[in-house]
């Protein structure tokens, strides 16, 4: 195992080496994206143009013969560039495209590149062809086997095992799939077809930025032809309709009318939540607030808190409150349970008038003035800052701003799922580049604002199966109710990005990279430098994370020169921070290596050692031994700072 992750590690560095610099060069907006259309943001398409081997897109745009010497197939004519316009141009006339955010003009580009792939080397298309239909006629047998086996009474053979590791495809649960031969052949049909079609997109002559997003576009394509999205092939959806007498049928369509009409589609029960109602409860005051935050003070739950408080930094583009769902899953209480004294910030969801705030602001009426409110209530020296996703990236950035100025007020700091080196960010690099920036920020310059629906629309394409195309199956074909589920009303509930502050913060992290360099950002006037960090650190990353890949993150080791502990949590983004012991699912990473770290993840991991318990247990031990002695719980507020409202504050509740 330790070999293995080695090697592995060597080559993600590579390929992330690679595709940074592929997404800095990319071109600008093609042909196909440059139509009046729209993308999968509501704007023109969410990804770069994938180039047709043989050719070049030069920086106004405009095809160009590739001069490279290597050995490429001829060009496809410049005229097929029309198609996925035309497309765009046809599917953004559709009001379906506001339900469904797919990008049909890039998988028609995606398309003609595999295609041409295949006429440049006709032999190995011929040899491809004849293994796929070898698979297909050996699933056809395997199937009749497995079903006179059945009706003799006896087991079926074993079918072919999912690889190590992989989880079980939740589309096909239905027993149709298996029990019924129709249904079977279909689905191992399906799948064998969509693992070969993007085997032969994996393996296809292009550079690892390109290939990336030819090997996702086709995803996006395989997801959204699967059996299970199509009434006569889903036996589970036909079996409720013959149940119901076809009113599950009657009321998928209602619902999708529904969904129609309101131009998105409806993942969750938006009537069954509302926060301070049965969301974010967590007892508390507003204590602060300016134009970009309210600062949050929890009431504590024990007499007797620790010195030193904990200021946590939420990302912007989400609100807070995922970190207070419910009292059985809030990290806020399990905090407070454990004698932290917690301030929270909330930040305000940006309008228009507010387009021209810079990042400097969201540091300095953020993480610096919440500081000095926490700092004034409580009587401490110093806070404890936590940052979450983005509000990491913000906080690396204003310790390192603090470290120049020589200002100590921040002590051990925690990053949750946070990215510093953005050099490997996974498929989302997909949405990152130069071109999709541009478009982004021209957005941004008619609204004065990013409108949520752009973020919304690139996680949820990130997970498809599990964000869109499960709440299809389910909403219109089963006919059922959008589920009451906390988590996905959170992630409904999506905020604007101010123009200003959100070009920067782009084009630094992940156009550029620029903070990993020393000195190539500036906030007011004050180059910054990660290597100046020198506070301890407890940085922990997920496992699955498809936002933030957890071998990035671990390069906060390598970054600063801080004492780091590392550690990597089981699930995703979001399940594996909001993990309460309580729950006694999941499992973290550890290494005690710590004071002499691997010089890489995959090092690290080969030395690592697996705990059956939530991560909160090592967090909450790390931060009781930082952050002072027990005294009396400090008062809510003061005479400088005196409450304004109850928790969870107003700005959490703007739309």
């Amino acid at each position: 195992m330790s070999s293995l992750a080695l090697a592995d590690d060597e080559a993600k560095r590579k390929e992330a080496e690679q595709r940074a610099k592929s997404r800095r060069r990319s071109p600008p907006i093609g042909t196909a994206r440059d139509s009046t259309a729209g993308t999968a943001f509501a704007g023109p398409s969410v990804s770069p143009a994938i180039a047709l081997p043989g050719q070049s897109l030069s920086r106004e745009g405009a095809l160009a013969e590739d001069r490279e010497p290597a050995k490429r197939p001829p060009r496809l004519d410049a005229g097929l560039d029309l198609l996925p316009a035309a497309i765009n141009q046809v599917w953004h006339a559709n009001p379906l495209h506001k339900l469904l955010p797919i990008d049909w003009g890039e998988i028609t580009r995606a398309l003609s590149v595999l295609s041409l792939q295949a006429m440049t080397d006709p032999g190995h298309a011929t040899r491809t062809a004849a293994t796929l239909n070898l698979k297909l006629c050996q699933e056809m047998a395997e199937t009749w086997i497995a079903i006179t086996a059945r009706w003799w009474g006896q087991p079926p053979p074993d079918s072919r095992s999912r690889p190590d590791g992989a989880e079980p495809d939740r589309r096909f649960d239905a027993p149709e799939w298996e029990q019924h031969p129709f249904f079977r052949l279909l689905k191992q049909s399906y799948l064998t077809i969509a693992e070969q079609f993007l085997q032969e997109a994996e393996q296809a002559e292009l550079d690892m930025a390109e290939r990336q997003r030819l090997v996702f576009h086709l995803r996006q394509l395989v997801d959204a032809m699967s059996p299970t999205l199509f009434l006569p092939t889903n036996p589970a959806a036909l079996r409720k309709a013959l149940e119901t007498g076809g009113g599950s049928v009657a009321d998928g369509l209602r619902q999708f009318l529904a969904d129609l009409r309101a131009g998105r589609l409806s993942m969750v029960d938006t009537t069954a939540f509302a926060p301070g109602k049965n969301l974010a409860l967590t007892p508390g005051k507003v204590v602060y607030r300016n134009r970009l935050i309210e600062l949050i003070q929890y009431a504590p739950l024990t007499d007797r808190t620790y010195a030193i408080p904990l200021l946590i930094v939420p990302p912007w583009i989400n609100k807070f409150y995922i970190l207070d769902l419910q009292p059985k899953n809030s990290l806020v209480r399990h905090l407070l349970e454990r004698g932290f004294t917690v301030f929270m910030i909330s930040w305000k969801n940006p309008d228009a008038a507010m387009e021209g705030v810079a990042f400097e602001d969201y540091m300095t009426e953020g993480p610096l003035a919440a500081s000095d409110v926490a700092r004034a209530i409580t009587g401490a020296a110093r806070v404890n800052p936590v940052g979450y996703c983005i509000g990491g990236t913000l906080l690396a950035m204003t310790l390192a701003y603090l470290a120049a100025r020589r200002d100590a007020r921040f002590g051990p700091a925690t990053f949750m799922v946070s990215l510093l080196d953005f050099s490997d960010v996974g498929d989302t690099a997909v949405f990152m580049d130069e071109p999709q920036i541009e478009f982004i920020e021209q957005s941004m310059l008619e609204r004065g604002y990013l409108d949520s629906r752009h973020m919304a629309n690139m996680f949820n394409l990130l997970r498809a199966n599990d964000l869109i195309w499960s709440t299809v199956v389910n909403n219109y074909l089963l006919g059922n109710k959008p589920p009451a589920f906390d988590l996905l009303y959170w992630n409904s509930d999506g905020t604007r990005m101010a123009r200003a502050a959100h070009s920067f913060y782009l084009r630094n992290t992940y156009l550029e990279n620029n903070l990993i360099r020393p000195g190539k950002i500036s906030l007011l006037g004050q180059p910054i430098d990660l290597r100046r960090i020198e506070q301890e650190l407890y940085a922990v990353g997920a496992e699955k994370d498809h936002i933030v890949p957890w071998r990035s993150a671990w390069h906060i080791v390598r970054l600063t020169r801080a004492k780091v502990r590392f550690v990597l949590a089981a699930s995703g983004h979001i399940a594996g921070m909001i993990n309460p012991p309580s729950r006694g699912k999941g499992g973290y990473w550890t290494s005690e290596a710590d004071d002499a770290p691997p010089t890489t993840a995959g090092a690290w991991l080969a030395g690592a050692q697996r705990h059956d318990d939530s991560w909160w247990t090592d967090w909450t031990a790390w931060l009781a031994a930082r952050s002072g002695v027990k005294a009396n719980a400090p008062p809510m507020g003061s005479a400088a700072y005196p409450p304004i409202c109850d928790a969870p504050g107003t700005y959490i509740l703007e739309r």
